[in-house]
């Protein structure tokens, strides 16, 4: 099986967030998938990594020493890795995963998205990316970028990297399919 590493808010976001972390959570771990997470157990970030495990996966949580007391890290992850740096803690989850899914989250799911969506333009790797946007959230984003595309700035093999889910079962078959 795979290990998916799932980017989402580790902060205070409404229920149906936390809602769609946990269905995630629990898709890859009925799966047999591995989890591999920024290994915080608040928020969407905990219920992902504690569905996955209630449903027979395992956790990786990856967390920077200075965010172990403000994320409050994930304890009963199988493997607990503290990093120095975030910078270190982003290119560990790259290096576990096999591919990754973005939830819904702010300016830090945003960055980890697209570092992992270029990174995968320029060849740095060949993993699956896929951007879940199950209710419309990424919406404004998704046009955005259409923008960008047709003023030049985004090219069209720049978003056929990124693969957009609208359910659950869609983005685990997008980013499990090799």
């Amino acid at each position: 099986m795979s290990a998916i590493c799932v980017y989402c808010a580790s902060g205070p976001v409404p229920q149906r967030h936390v809602d769609l972390a946990r269905d995630l959570g629990t898709a890859l771990g009925e799966a047999g998938h591995t989890l591999v997470s920024g290994g915080g157990n608040v928020s969407m970030m905990g219920a992902v990594a504690a569905a996955t495990r209630a449903a027979g996966g395992k956790t990786i949580g990856i967390i920077p020493g200075h965010l172990v007391d403000r994320e409050a890290a994930d304890h009963n992850s199988d493997e607990l890795i503290v990093t120095d740096t975030m910078r270190e803690r982003k290119r560990l989850m790259e290096v576990r995963a096999d591919g990754f899914i973005t939830l819904p989250g702010g300016i830090g799911t945003l960055e980890e998205l697209f570092e992992t969506w270029t990174g995968g333009f320029l060849g740095e790797h060949d993993k699956p990316v896929v951007l879940l946007d199950a209710d419309g959230f990424y919406q404004p984003l998704l046009r955005w970028l259409a923008d960008l595309r047709g003023e030049g700035f985004v090219a069209d093999a720049a978003l056929e990297k990124l693969q957009v889910a609208t359910s659950i079962p869609d983005a685990v078959t997008r980013v499990t399919r090799q």
